[in-house]
């Protein structure tokens, strides 16, 4: 059976990941981006490239829209000729970052130009897309993702998260910040065992065991331990409070300034220690420390 076509606009290199990934797997792909040039390796490829953002929309019914923000999306899509009739039948799904609001609002502008409209975040680098272990949250009506899971499929595993069209970003702000601040940490360690000359190599496996330990289902599975704990809201210290570790943090910190090397983020994490301490959860166990997020 013929693939159903596909419009990519925005031609970054994630744009361009994911237009080269429905060109591989058989759909008639046009694809639109400010700068032309930029499409030349696509075109080389059997891509079309529209003359026009108006060209763009006509030639699929799925419009797979990456761009630097959703700025982007207004100033390319509301300059179409007759932009109301060109977005009318149209499903646009934009996989830019942008904040939970952000989204939420896009969808009320889709909506007056008589577009269907769903959000997503892209969780793999531009070389990851189509490639196992990708997914995409997406957010929206689950019977417009319905109608093109199988083509959108092909970017990476479609996780539906709600309705809510801001939801899909504020699940990849959150696997975002996870992510830089885990590696951040790591960086910060090996850059203070580094100044008494151990390499990153010779820590990588210690780092490594505690990075899976928190993730495992054993004892020291602590994210399954913490996860019940906010979940039930209830936050034991039993021999290891709060208290505790916000000594430990301050340690943390004048390990950091003895070094020499950074120590913006250790003092914030100790300072979020102490307000969570002030708070009277001094006792309590350092899952306590959410309700002080939560609440700052």
């Amino acid at each position: 059976m013929a693939k159903s076509p596909v419009t990519v606009i925005g031609l970054g290199p994630m744009g361009a990941a994911m237009a080269a990934t429905f060109l591989g797997n058989g759909h008639p792909t046009t694809v639109w981006n400010r700068t032309a040039a930029k499409a030349e390796p696509l075109v080389a490829k059997g891509a079309t490239l529209a003359a026009t953002p108006a060209d763009a929309l006509a030639a699929s019914e799925l419009i797979v829209i990456s761009q630097t923000d959703y700025t982007a999306m207004y100033d390319s899509l509301d300059s179409a000729d007759d932009a109301v009739g060109a977005l009318k039948g149209r499903v646009l799904v934009n996989l830019s970052s942008g904040s939970p609001d952000e989204l939420r609002r896009a969808g009320e502008w889709a909506s007056k130009h008589g577009a269907e409209f769903l959000t997503g975040g892209v969780m793999a680098p531009p070389q990851g897309i189509g490639k196992p272990g990708a997914y995409v949250f997406y957010s929206g009506e689950e019977e417009i993702l319905d109608r093109h899971r199988e083509t959108l499929g092909e970017l990476g595993d479609t996780t539906f998260v709600g309705s809510d069209l801001g939801l899909s970003s504020l699940y990849y702000q959150a696997q975002l910040y996870l992510f830089w601040s885990t590696l951040t940490a790591y960086m910060h360690s090996v850059a203070l065992l580094g100044t008494a000359g151990v390499s990153a190599e010779q820590f990588r496996p210690f780092a490594a065991a505690t990075v899976g330990d928190l993730a495992s289902d054993g004892p020291m599975g602590f994210l399954k331990i913490i996860t019940e704990t906010i979940d039930a809201g209830v936050h034991p210290g039993d021999d290891h409070t709060l208290r505790m570790q916000a000594v430990g943090a301050d340690h943390i910190v004048e390990a950091a300034r003895e070094a020499g090397i950074d120590t913006a983020g250790p003092l914030a994490l100790r300072d979020l220690f102490w307000r969570a301490v002030d708070a009277g959860h001094g006792s309590d166990g350092l899952s306590s420390v959410i309700e002080v997020i939560r609440r700052p």
